[in-house]
């Protein structure tokens, strides 16, 4: 099996790949976007290989129309142009008519002598990513992506057999984590309509009996989030960069959660950043345990996760806030549906201050109003989300090792190591 060394321009000179970045400011503005109609993708929802689909934006179908050599084929590859050179987007048939953003740029093969998916796998590589981050910036600049270096990007690419035969293998990785997150996605949005029915709308079980006071159910109460906390540091930021440094970072201990790692009300260690076991216990105080709630607070607000035990000892990065309930006045998961409700988001929205970027201080929180249920009818709500919530903790497990299984076969399968 031999393999040739190639980049990507020598695609494009053979007429057998095309690059397209995304339509100019005059071409696509804030103005144009919709709340509903054909999804954009942005730089946000470029991951490794996947979509993120968080914050999607839509445009109407007649300025679809005007963007006709923006829409999404089946198999692209978009980059993300600014701050995220590392990252690409592989297009699948649920994408297939999307629209192109401005901040991206989108690849595409034509003919029969390239597999974009492989392409696509070769894109995942440590190797390369590392190699686009040192073509596209430095520490003092935002990583920015354009055409040439897209050209220059190296490859080594076997015969379309060989390249098949590695899509292949490591596709059903990828189909069956794709499979555990539709499960995943189906099974927190029956507790999110569970919790609405129950405790937005209040048909709570026995509602028929309960006066409604002021709004509010009779026996309920709004209290502020630091009542239902633990002691005075129940709501905390993670530590100050002066405490907290860049040479602190490995690629091995404990797990430091940053707001890019909340990712569908979880977190994501696909590209967590880590320190040493030792300097977290020098800052212990912002060690998390079962039961805290994780909680964003630059940038997209909003952002949260409940540590569960596979979290437990995780870290609470610079950009987030630790929020540790009182269990004996909230259950942890109550509270944390609860910060998700339009209400308490909405409102937790509107303390954040910032003009480039949206920032969440500790003290803002302290000003929440949380709308509490009775203890006994929160614990009959765990009660019944907790088998769900079991079969999460399941798959996102399960994902998780086939994403460790993945990758640990990726590097061997694209250098040509391991025979296929």
């Amino acid at each position: 099996m031999s393999w040739a060394e190639r980049t990507i321009g020598d695609f494009v000179e053979a007429g057998v790949a095309d690059i397209q970045t995304g339509p100019f400011g005059t071409q696509l503005k804030a103005r144009d976007y919709t709340s509903e109609g054909t999804p954009v993708i942005n730089v946000r929802n470029v991951g490794f290989g996947e979509l993120r689909p968080e914050k999607l934006e839509y445009l109407p179908e007649t300025k679809v129309n005007a963007l006709r050599v923006h829409i999404l084929e089946d198999r692209d590859i978009v980059f993300g142009r600014k701050g995220a050179v590392e990252r690409h987007l592989f297009v699948k048939q649920e994408q297939v008519g999307w629209v192109q953003g401005s901040d991206c740029i989108r690849l595409r093969f034509f003919g029969d002598l390239i597999v974009p998916r492989f392409i696509s796998y070769a894109f995942r590589r440590r190797q390369h990513q590392e190699w686009m981050l040192a073509q596209c910036g430095n520490k003092a600049t935002m990583p920015s992506l354009n055409q040439d270096v897209i050209k220059r990007i190296p490859l080594k690419v076997p015969d379309k057999v060989t390249q098949k035969a590695i899509v292949s293998k490591l596709s059903v990785y990828d189909d069956l984590i794709e499979n555990n997150r539709r499960r995943i996605a189906l099974l927190e949005e029956a507790a999110r309509l569970l919790y609405r029915e129950w405790f937005v709308h209040f048909r709570f079980p026995g509602h028929e009996h309960v006066k409604i006071i002021d709004g509010v159910p009779e026996g309920w109460s709004i209290r502020l989030l630091p009542e239902l906390c633990v002691g005075k540091n129940g709501i905390q930021t993670g530590p100050f960069g002066s405490q907290l440094h860049q040479s602190d970072y490995t690629f091995e201990g404990v797990p430091v959660v940053m707001p890019k790692d909340l990712k569908s009300f979880r977190i994501s260690t696909d590209t967590i950043a880590r320190i040493p076991e030792e300097r977290a216990r020098q800052l212990g105080r912002h060690v998390m345990s079962v039961g805290d709630i994780v909680y964003g607070r630059r940038g997209d607000i909003g952002r949260r996760a409940l540590i569960g035990a596979p979290e437990d000892g995780f870290f609470c990065g610079t950009g987030c806030l630790r929020i540790r309930p009182d269990a004996s006045k909230i259950n942890p998961l109550y509270l944390f549906e609860t910060l998700g409700s339009a209400s308490t988001a909405g409102f937790i929205a509107n303390q954040a201050r910032g003009s480039t970027m949206l920032n969440l201080s500790a003290g803002a929180l302290k000003k929440v109003p949380i709308l509490c249920a009775p203890n006994l009818l929160q614990n009959d709500f765990v009660d019944l989300v907790g088998t769900t919530t079991k079969q999460i903790e399941i798959l996102a497990s399960q994902s998780d090792q086939l994403a460790k299984a993945r990758d640990l076969l990726l590097p061997r399968l694209m250098d040509g190591r391991l025979e296929v």
